[in-house]
């Protein structure tokens, strides 16, 4: 079929690399693809054409459009403009079968497309983004003007679900809140549920270079008798940096040879100023950033890993890439509920724990059962990753997808 594919995230940023992109190659064995993404011009120039020639060995057809980050509102107002001036401009626009939209703003385009030359819209939501902006307070609802663009994408949601022609969401927990309201007109929403996926052959231990490896502990310091614990990704806006530190800090009491590896591209002072709030020594926190490729190799210098996430009603649509990653290298999770469908997934299938509450009776409970959590074999969590969040089981729905809604 001849899919357009709208992606307001960059090709060139590292989800777009993570998240995007192997999903396009894959599905590329089977469609013809029309992308259109938002590029920031720095990332764009800094690639070097490597992304332009990946896209193209797989006959991809790309069309970068130009970030505009600033003024605020406005500049997305004109990247809409942009990419729809982009899209209408297309040679095979009669041709598109199926317009795939990533989010809300490739959406606003993708009910158009719908309308205008009658296009199969399918509406990739991600997570349920208006109340992420407010719950993530990036979008103050005390402001008239914020309140405005949260009420307009409120009802646009309405609209991308009722008028969708399958809607696309992370997680089961976030499908059952669709099914259940009563303000969208066509229930039951068509909703088919495919999570954040994730490379098994990149993140896999057994791939995993033995000469960096022995590099990595070298220069971190790390000994065998070393009981490190990993954190993956971002710290702001969700996650819980302190919280982890606190629950750290009580490990340290009963592991006293425990270290925690921060693998972000958070400022390292971010996390300096809370290891002294904390009393932490600087010598039990190690802190590095790392380009994607080099992720599996530093996860596996963990016996666990950790990640605390708000669990506000956006994250109930939340699936968290570094899970995926995380328990595709046969490593084991402790994490917070409350976070999509990760407390079903991690308590079926007990390959990790979850904490109900985030205080230290809750932290010496999940402590406490640390040497049960080592005891779960490597492949058992690899092969509960491969169930879940192989990418090649989410290009396989991605394709059953498309065939349904190119027989409507």
């Amino acid at each position: 079929m001849n899919i357009l594919y709208i992606s307001y995230d960059g090709l060139t940023d590292q989800l777009g690399q993570s998240q995007v992109m192997p999903y396009l190659i894959g599905l590329s064995k089977e469609h013809t693809i029309t992308l259109i993404s938002c590029e920031k011009k720095d990332k764009l120039y800094q690639d070097n054409n490597e992304t332009k020639n990946i896209l193209k060995t797989s006959k991809i057809d790309w069309y970068p459009v130009i970030y505009t980050l600033k003024p605020p509102i406005l500049s997305t107002i004109y990247n809409i403009k942009k990419i729809k001036s982009k899209i209408l401009k297309l040679n095979n626009l009669h041709q598109i079968e199926i317009v795939h939209c990533r989010s809300y703003i490739p959406a606003l385009i993708g009910l158009y497309l719908k309308k205008k030359l009658n296009i199969k819209f399918v509406f990739d939501m991600r997570g349920f983004w208006p109340d992420e902006r407010i719950e993530s307070n990036l979008w103050n609802i005390k402001n008239p003007v914020f309140k405005i663009i949260y009420t307009f994408f409120k009802q646009k949601e309405k609209k991308f679900l009722s008028q969708a022609d399958y809607v696309i969401s992370l997680t089961q927990n976030a499908k059952n809140e669709i099914l259940k309201r009563k303000d969208i007109s066509n229930q039951p929403v068509p909703v088919k549920v495919i999570p954040c996926c994730v490379d098994t052959v990149l993140f896999s231990e057994q791939n995993v270079n033995i000469q960096k490896k022995a590099y990595y502990k070298k220069i971190f310091d790390i000994n065998e008798k070393d009981f490190v614990i990993s954190y993956l990704g971002s710290l702001s806006t969700w996650y819980m940096p302190e919280q982890m530190l606190k629950f750290f800090k009580q490990i340290t009491l009963k592991y006293h040879n425990a270290k925690l590896l921060f693998i972000t591209k958070e400022p390292k002072k971010l996390i300096l100023n809370l290891l002294k709030k904390y009393n932490i020594p600087d010598n039990k926190i190690i802190i590095t950033q790392a380009r994607r490729k080099e992720v599996p190799v530093l996860l596996s210098l963990s016996k666990i890993s950790i990640f605390f996430i708000k669990p506000v009603f956006s994250k109930k649509a939340s699936s968290p890439t570094k899970m995926g990653e995380i328990m595709s290298m046969g490593i084991p999770i402790i994490c917070n509920t409350g976070i999509g469908d990760t407390d079903k997934i991690i308590n079926d299938t007990k390959t990790g724990i979850v904490i109900n509450k985030l205080n230290n009776d809750e932290y010496d409970k999940a402590i406490d059962n640390i040497e049960s959590l080592l005891s779960i074999s490597h492949e058992k969590i690899r092969e509960t990753a491969i169930k879940y969040f192989s990418i090649n089981k989410a290009i396989e729905s991605y394709n059953n997808l498309y065939e349904i809604v190119g027989k409507k």
